[in-house]
């Protein structure tokens, strides 16, 4: 039988960090909508007006506050899952060219960051049942 005592700890400690790294692109979709939109027109071919970006903005943030604070596990692991990979996969190009540039110079390879971004919250949504540590306990 294995210790299972350090796990409820990484857990938590995934989902905060997590929860602070997307927090921050969340609220830059409220905070610089333009930037969002730049993204937008870069990686899925459209833009959008700037109250609809700043309302999805807001929607995001409640999500990943309740992704952070271990609500609804199966539906806010499983969402923020689904978007990072969607988001993640648009990049695929980048992402195949480590050593390239972006139009505006910028690296690829920090691109990269996405995938062990991506493996942790599959990790964290296949553990979710396990994640009991420092949640609202609810759903």
């Amino acid at each position: 039988m294995t210790d299972d005592a350090p796990l409820a700890p990484a857990l938590v400690i995934l989902r905060i960090t997590l929860g602070v790294f997307f927090l921050l692109w969340a609220a830059e979709k409220i905070l610089m909508p333009e930037i969002s939109n730049l993204i937008g027109a870069a990686f899925y071919g459209f833009t959008l007006p700037m109250g609809v970006v700043q309302a999805l903005g807001v929607a995001q943030v409640l999500l990943v506050l309740a992704f952070a604070a271990g609500m609804f596990r199966t539906v806010t692991y499983g969402l923020m899952l689904l978007f990072h990979a969607g988001s993640t996969l648009s990049t695929w190009a980048i992402l195949i060219d480590p050593y390239g540039r972006t139009a505006s110079g910028i690296p690829h390879h920090l691109f990269l960051a996405a995938i062990p971004t991506l493996g942790a919250i599959l990790a964290l949504f296949l553990l979710r049942r396990r994640d009991t540590m420092f949640r609202v306990p609810i759903g």
